[in-house]
């Protein structure tokens, strides 16, 4: 419940937990450094320089002491404290208590006046009391180290000294905790996940240092990464915008407050020769993936700052013409940043903020701002301006065209490719269509189907990568045509969901390289263009088997090679016969349906968008044009590729 699921997104999610409160410490003015570290026995620790959680007696708590209260009491943080927090993230105070539940090990360590406070803890229970140890000056010295990368210049040589010159730097909470195995599916921290929320702490909290080290690696460096930047979104849009061409120099930012409201706007943003808009919005650093009220202010001041410094400076020559907002968003990278007291979340787990009153409020400020700096940045306006215009005249030259196309009936007199074997349920809920690789599948497809329920779309080879390509080039490839004309919601600005044809859309591709890279430009195409099916879980890929193990009249099927060999031992490997798939096609319509398409048997995943930046960051690297970054991905990931066919 408070952490949204037991997979590998709920796991990483007990690490963001921990890490928010010592974000929450550095909010209010104590914490400059956090230490993240994953060790070798797989469990995982979080270290700040805060203040230190309080340690002492409380007496109208059965004489607990704090530090227990706080880790086993939900509601009992700081968070709750308005004295303590004006604004906090994590799960509304529940965090650590939750994260402490599902461990199967925590351990709280707490630096405070020099002396070090331990407890530890088994699936949320007390199994040692609070301990506590006078700190030498060997350990203090080590702690001052690790933190901060070396000793003071004028290092101290007593107890006495360094702790009255220093004890600010050596204060602070340690929590290591070991994600209990009955709980998750998987306890494997991945660091390239951790890694990259630790770059966007990094950003938008400026002064704060992160460092995050995975232990397992044989090469420390490598898997060791610092993360700082003084100038805070302003460099992260810069970081996202490396490699795209900016339209204009500058980063445009600002920062803004509402005394009244208490709500602050951080703000940047660049313009890029690129085609897709990239937003990201969060609220006390948490990411509201699927946006809220801020994120609608925002893009309503856009809109309106744009048409009216445009036609005010001359830019926009027609003064009837109004650029929508999907002009201005063309090619744009914006962060929007907003800290409030008491934001109210739609959902536990915080995707999308729903104070009513922020749309105004950033509505307002973000208007102002930008108005402001259009007036002074005339030639940044002119190329944003410019760069809305094409897209405007893209859209209109686009839209002609799919007019156009239905004129000539392009398609069947349905409205339907004609390559698409539909299925007779009408109710979308009901209704799947397989995105089938290749005409010969397709055939064994539409043979193997359930034809009540079932619809089939074969396409030929691979579809354009849109990532690389303009939407006028993207709208006008036939096999994206068929694509968007099957499912039904259109694309763009016409884009509706409710207008879907089907809720399973699966993607069916062979089981070798090529078909990892169709389903690749599929699910970019999907993510670039049709996200909001992805985020209301509609698309899914399909998992053929690798393997048909068949001894006399006795057949099975593996999907992977550990569980080809589980059954070979099984069967017994004399007079046993295994064939590898490598293609759809090898496979009659029968076997098709046994293992692929039955939905008593079948196997499909479901593809989710688990932190929207990443995944942008994800799709550019690996189907963009910047060839080092693409390989530097491959090298570093290079030992953890399995079932490889050579």
């Amino acid at each position: 419940m408070y952490i949204g699921s037991t997979d590998s997104r709920g796991l990483h999610h007990l690490v963001y937990e921990v890490v928010d409160n010592a974000i929450d410490e550095a909010l209010a003015g104590y914490c400059t450094h956090i230490l993240v570290t994953i060790h070798e026995d797989g469990s995982i620790s979080v270290e700040d320089n805060g203040r230190g959680i309080p340690v002492d007696l409380m007496k109208d708590n059965e004489n607990k002491s704090a530090l227990e209260t706080v880790l086993t009491v939900l509601h009992a943080g700081g968070k709750f404290d308005k004295n303590t927090y004006q604004v906090s993230g994590g799960l509304h105070g529940v965090g650590v208590s939750v994260v402490n539940a599902l461990s199967i090990d925590l351990t709280a360590t707490v630096w405070k006046h020099g002396y070090s406070y331990r407890m530890v803890f088994s699936q949320g229970l007390p199994q040692t009391g609070l301990e506590r140890e006078e700190e030498d000056l060997e350990e203090l010295k080590d702690r001052y180290a690790r933190r901060y990368g070396s000793l003071p210049d004028d290092c101290p040589e007593t107890r006495e000294e360094f702790l009255s010159k220093y004890l600010s730097k050596v204060t602070g909470t340690m929590i290591r905790f070991k994600p209990d195995t009955k709980i998750f599916e998987t306890v494997e921290f991945d660091y390239d996940v951790l890694a990259h929320r630790m770059r966007e702490l990094a950003f938008l909290n400026s002064g704060v240092t992160i460092c995050i080290t995975d232990k397992r690696c044989e090469d420390l460096e490598e898997c060791s990464e610092v993360f700082s930047y003084e100038g805070g979104i302003s460099e992260y849009v810069r970081y996202l915008n490396h490699e795209v061409q900016p339209i204009h120099e500058s980063v445009i930012y600002f920062g803004r407050k509402d005394e009244e409201n208490k709500v602050e706007v951080d703000i940047a943003l660049q313009y890029a020769t690129a085609y897709s808009e990239r937003i990201f919005a969060y609220v006390n650093s948490v990411n509201t993936k699927e946006g809220g009220t801020h994120l609608e202010g925002f893009r309503s001041a856009l809109t309106k700052a744009i048409n009216k410094m445009g036609k005010e400076n001359k830019v926009i020559k027609d003064q009837n013409l109004s650029l929508k907002g999907d002009d201005v968003r063309e090619g744009l990278t914006a962060i929007i940043s907003i800290r409030l007291a008491n934001p109210q979340f739609e959902g536990q787990t915080k995707m999308k903020l729903g104070n009513s009153e922020v749309r105004g409020i950033v509505d307002s400020l973000v208007y102002a701002s930008l108005c402001e700096y259009f007036e002074e940045h005339p030639k940044d306006l002119a190329a944003i301006v410019d760069k809305a215009l094409l897209a405007y005249q893209a859209r209109e030259a686009a839209r002609k065209a799919r007019e156009l196309a239905r004129r000539k009936s392009i398609f069947e007199s349905s409205g339907l490719p004609g390559k698409l074997a539909d299925c007779s349920e009408r109710s979308a809920e009901k209704s799947e269509i397989y995105i089938v690789e290749g005409d010969s599948a397709g055939g064994s497809a539409k043979q193997g189907r359930d034809r009540r329920f079932q619809a089939i779309l074969p396409l030929r080879g691979k579809i354009l990568n849109v990532e690389k390509a303009t939407v006028h080039k993207i709208l006008k490839n036939n096999e994206i045509q068929a694509l968007i004309s099957a499912i039904g919601t259109g694309v763009g600005e016409s884009f509706d969901i409710e207008k879907a044809r089907y809720h399973h859309i699966i993607i069916m591709t062979d089981a070798d390289v090529d078909g990892a890279h169709i389903s690749t430009l599929l699910m970019t195409f999907f993510f670039r263009y049709l996200q909001p099916l992805i985020e209301a879980g509609y698309i899914y890929l399909a998992q053929p088997p690798l393997y048909r193990i068949s001894k006399g009249k006795q057949e099975k099927y593996a999907y992977t090679e550990e569980e080809m060999k589980e059954i070979l031992q099984e069967m017994g490997e004399k007079g046993v016969n295994v064939q590898r798939y490598k293609g759809l096609g090898e496979m009659n319509a029968s076997q098709l349906w046994a293992t692929t398409m039955d939905p008593e048997t079948r196997v499909l995943k479901r593809v989710v968008i688990e932190d929207a930046a990443y995944a942008n960051d994800i799709f550019e690297k690996l189907m963009g044009d910047d060839v080092t970054a693409r390989r530097d991905f491959i090298k570093r990931h290079a030992k953890e590729v399995t079932n490889l066919d050579i």
